[in-house]
């Protein structure tokens, strides 16, 4: 069994929970200003990452605030490159400033979720990633086109799975309009991150199976309880001894 996860939360979203999830966390994605986020909430966040320990990466996403970064755009490979340089800049910057190293990049919403089945994109955001500085760590879904273009650029990554979404039988996250596929109930995603962390199947959305490889457990901060779950959550691994590690340079 394994026996270590980084346990990672989108924060810095406008949310108003960061402070009470941050506790229970190890790694923190935080929004760099595009879907959400400006300056103040990205200073505040870093700042509560250095207080407790917390690993912190980068949140990039679309420049679209009006569907949080939730709508895909078409963009070139230099509008690609532009995007993530602007965003990384912005917080590489004020973590700086802090005195907080930033140790991974983990893209948002559509920008995520596109790359891990478009090999085009995803080769542009990694090499976008390698130019900034090749030492981040780039975070993606497990096993998808994203960690391949991050491998293939020479960089550090970390396989990432869900403990609050369903999953489709060919390991992409189950659409948020379906019916399902965001897990409400605490249990459930208490049942599926040690099924995860234990090497063992998940239940996808339509009743298949399937196993998923992950170096980090995300939980979303925009969920109406997140600190709740993020608790529960950090509550069922200390007693499955499972240890909760954070993501490091």
């Amino acid at each position: 069994m394994q026996r270590s996860i980084d346990f990672n939360c989108d924060l810095g979203e406008g949310c108003a929970n960061d402070a009470d999830v941050m506790p229970f966390i190890s790694s923190a994605n935080i929004a760099c200003g595009a879907h959400a986020g400006d300056i103040a909430s990205m200073r505040a966040t870093l700042r509560l990452c250095a207080a407790h320990g917390v690993s912190a990466g980068a949140h990039p996403g679309y420049a679209d605030r009006e569907h949080f970064g939730r709508r895909a755009l078409a963009l070139s490979r230099e509008q690609i490159r532009s995007l993530l340089h602007e965003q990384l800049e912005r917080i590489a910057e004020i973590a700086l400033a802090e005195g907080v190293a930033l140790v991974h990049v983990k893209p948002h919403g559509a920008l995520y979720n596109e790359a891990a089945a478009d090999a085009v994109l995803a080769d542009a955001i990694a090499e976008a990633v390698r130019s900034f500085d090749p030492e981040l760590i780039l975070v993606g879904l497990a096993d998808s086109r994203l960690i391949a273009a991050g491998l293939a650029h020479g960089l550090r990554v970390a396989h990432e799975a869900f403990t609050d979404r369903r999953y489709q039988s060919d390991g992409s996250l189950a659409a948020r309009s379906q019916p399902g596929a965001v897990i409400e109930s605490v249990d459930a995603a208490i049942a599926q991150a040690l099924a995860i962390v234990r090497g063992e199947s998940i239940a996808c959305i339509d009743g298949t199976a399937l196993r998923v490889h992950a170096d980090t457990l995300c939980l979303h901060g925009d969920g109406s309880d997140a600190a709740g779950f993020a608790g529960s959550l950090r509550a069922a691994f200390d007693d499955a001894g499972v240890m909760v590690r954070c993501l490091q340079r």
